[in-house]
This record gives C-alpha cells, sequence and structure tokens, in this order.
C-alpha cells in the first residue's frame, strides 16, 4: 500500500492540529476505498486508540459512514526507566512484547513484537499489570459513550494520531484480530520511515500520510498538539 514519504530534518510541522490531519487522512482513506473496493459492498468499524487517536478517527468514521469505536492499549515500561517502553498491552489482556528493549538496553529492532509468557516471578509482571490497569480504568471511563460494535467480517481500520514505535498498535491489532475482521488497516497521520516496514506486517493495509526523518517524537509534527481531555475523547464516541 503506498505511503507519502516526507523526510526533513528541521522541526517543521506537518499538520495544523489534529483536526486537519483527521480531515486529510480521512480524504485519502475515502480514495483508496472507493479505487480499491467501492463504498457500497463494504463494512467498516474504525477504531480509535485513545485519547489522541479520536479527533483523528472521528472524521474518518462520518466519511465512511461507519460506526466509531475505541481500543485502549497502553506501554508497558521497563521498572528500571519508566520512560523506556519495552511493550504494550490492551485493556482485555492483548500483549506484545519488544524483546529486545525488554531483556537489554539497546537500541531499537525492526523485528515485528513478539509475545512471551509470564510468571508471578518474572520482575515485568509487575510493569504490565499497571499497564493493563490503566488501560482498563481508562476503558471504563470511555464504555459509557462508547457502543460496542463487532468487526466479524468487516474491515476494521485502526488509528491514532501517530506511530512512534509502534507497540500500541501492535496490541490494538492483536486484540481487533481475534474478533475475525476480515481485514485490518492501520492508519495515522504521520509515523517514522523506518518502522513501514514492521507495519506492513501487522495491517492488510498501511495508510500513513507522512514518514518523517528523523522523528523523535509525535508531537513534533503538529502545530497544535493539546492533550485530550476525558470529556473530549467521549464526546467523539457520542
Amino acid at each position: 500500500m503506498p505511503f507519502l514519504p516526507f523526510r526533513e530534518t528541521s522541526s517543521v510541522a506537518c499538520f495544523a492540529d489534529r483536526r486537519e490531519a483527521g480531515e486529510k487522512l480521512a480524504q485519502v482513506l475515502l480514495y483508496e476505498v472507493e479505487q480499491q473496493l467501492g463504498l457500497e459492498a463494504t463494512r467498516f468499524v474504525v477504531y480509535a486508540l485513545p485519547k489522541g487517536g479520536l479527533p483523528i478517527a472521528s472524521p474518518v468514521a462520518k466519511l465512511l459512514n461507519c460506526p466509531l469505536d475505541v481500543i485502549v492499549a497502553k506501554k508497558i515500561t521497563r521498572p528500571d526507566n519508566v520512560e523506556l517502553a519495552i511493550g504494550a498491552v490492551t485493556a482485555d489482556g492483548h500483549v506484545v512484547w519488544d524483546t529486545h528493549r525488554r531483556d537489554a538496553l539497546a537500541t531499537p529492532s525492526s523485528e515485528p513484537l513478539r509475545e512471551t509468557s509470564l510468571s508471578s516471578s518474572n520482575p515485568y509482571e509487575v510493569a504490565l499489570r499497571e499497564a493493563q490497569t490503566h488501560a482498563q480504568i481508562q476503558l471504563a471511563e470511555l464504555s459509557p459513550a462508547s457502543p460496542r460494535f463487532s468487526p466479524r467480517g468487516a474491515i476494521a481500520i485502526l488509528v491514532d494520531d501517530g506511530i512512534a514505535t509502534g507497540m500500541t498498535m501492535a496490541a490494538a491489532v492483536k486484540a481487533v484480530r481475534s474478533q475475525q475482521p476480515a481485514q485490518v488497516w492501520l492508519c495515522a497521520p504521520v509515523a517514522p520511515l523506518e518502522l513501514m516496514p514492521l507495519l506492513h506486517t501487522y495491517g492488510d493495509r498501511v495508510i500513513v500520510l507522512a514518514t518523517p526523518h528523523p522523528f523523535y517524537s509525535v508531537s513534533r509534527f503538529y502545530k497544535s498538539f493539546p492533550q485530550v481531555t476525558m470529556a473530549e475523547a467521549a464526546a467523539y464516541l457520542q
């Protein structure tokens, strides 16, 4: 699936804010759907990774005239370095690990994240449970506003405001695939160029508007990137 490479070496923003990014992503996605599938014969369910993914996913769902739901996934951090993500887990317990970062402070690997089993004596058990609890709390806060939709047999479109490491997106993909969708598409306004091969191993299609290098952080490519409040997130689902 084609993506639009955007290389740069300064702090030039790609998008004014999440709203603009979502509208641009929706237009590109609609074009791809019309060219490849046709809207009438296809059922979609759009899933946002909250909270930042909701302002991006909302225009996508509106343009495709399909349901909008959430999948909550949280990063698992190293016990001795809470700034370093070593995996991700969804609220319902789907886990992925970056084994290189978990086992040693090594450089990031381009290999796919892999699942491993944990025992109660494993030092990463606490980090995993803390991340899952965080995800469960956020899902519970959003659940009153979030109707549940089954993606079985549909094309599930996973949307975030940016993909930095791919870990939370990978966990979300695993959770969605357990519900037997026809396909899983990964969509975001921005992601690192070097991450694209990994994303293509997870999604049947990958649509990313900009792939800057160097990357550093998602927020770097937005002129305005405020925190999305829980009230704002819930409003998108309503």
